[in-house]
């Protein structure tokens, strides 16, 4: 049976580590009483679980707003739950959200919004929600809640780029529980390196250097030890970091002052203040200072 849904993925990050440090008895019941919560606010919102899947959620909702309402409200209890668990112990979620064409067979859903809500959830950073286009039309920006565009990305399996969204959704949120996500996002992981591998090349004044993916994680800084110097009194001692993260090319903001993002093509410029966007295509990026300062310091990168 063909329909029409919004597809919800939602997945525990972190859960690797929980079952190291808590043993596989203790670790499945903490990770199936997440998942069990994140299936009833799912269903209270109207959306249908398909499935679970280990430490990660499927579901369907008939229409945007509500799927977002769902998410946004699961994103906001279990960052207030997250605070009265030992920080080992943790499991943000991570979602992906996408609205198309699905085909429902034995209970089961297939198609490319399945899989587009399933690679957002992996390429989203913890405590992040990342939703394609389609999802967000007919819903609107409620109290605390911003749609922020991060450009046209690739997708694996697509043949077209897929424009992307990230859904801000703290509202009352203190600035430190929002610098939190940098620091729990993981550094390299040989077993995490896509088979294709990728690259970036950076480039300052003169300076100029290719990183590889299996090169990464690098920093970009005022630090002669860091991999990329960008010699320059606005620019922090160790300003941004660069991951290689299931597949993509993630820029890490790590400074006082922020990283300004902008992507060749058009779109809004990003601004990231210890937060964090994929790299992809071409584009620049301002360290410490907007682009509309015509001094700022600014490296260009390429993504292939």
């Amino acid at each position: 049976m063909s329909a029409h849904a919004t597809v919800v993925f939602a997945d525990l990050f972190g859960s690797t580590s929980v079952y190291e440090a808590l043993g596989n008895a203790r670790a499945t019941q903490a990770v199936t009483q997440v998942t069990a919560w994140i299936a009833k606010v799912i269903e209270t919102h109207g959306g249908r679980v398909v499935k679970m899947l280990g430490d990660g959620v499927l579901a369907l909702f008939r229409d945007n707003p509500s799927a977002i309402n769902a998410v946004v409200e699961l994103q906001r209890k279990h960052q207030k739950r997250l605070t009265h668990i030992v920080l080992v112990n943790r499991m943000p979620i991570r979602i992906g959200v996408a609205c198309g064409d699905v085909e429902i067979v034995s209970g089961d859903c297939y198609g490319d919004a399945v899989n587009v809500a399933s690679r957002l959830s992996d390429l989203a950073g913890p405590s992040q929600i990342w939703a394609n286009g389609a999802a967000l039309d007919g819903t609107n920006e409620a109290e605390g809640v911003r749609f922020r565009v991060l450009g046209p990305i690739s997708i694996r399996g697509r043949a077209e780029p897929c424009t992307v969204y990230q859904v801000d959704w703290e509202d009352d949120a203190p600035s430190a529980l929002l610098t939190m996500q940098s620091d729990l996002v993981p550094l390299f992981d040989p077993a995490q390196v896509d088979t294709l591998g990728g690259q970036i090349e950076l480039v300052w004044i003169d300076k100029r250097t290719s990183f590889k993916s299996f090169e990464l994680p690098i920093h970009i800084g005022r630090l002669r030890r860091a991999e990329f110097v960008v010699d320059e009194p606005r620019v922090s001692r160790t300003h941004a970091r660069i991951d290689w993260r299931n597949g993509s090319m993630m820029l890490v903001d790590l400074s006082s002052y922020g990283c300004w993002v902008r992507f060749s093509g058009g779109g809004s410029d990003l601004l990231l203040r210890r937060e964090e966007c994929v790299l992809h295509g071409q584009g620049q990026i301002a360290l410490g200072s907007a682009f509309a300062d015509l001094t700022a310091p600014i490296v260009n990168f390429s993504v292939s």
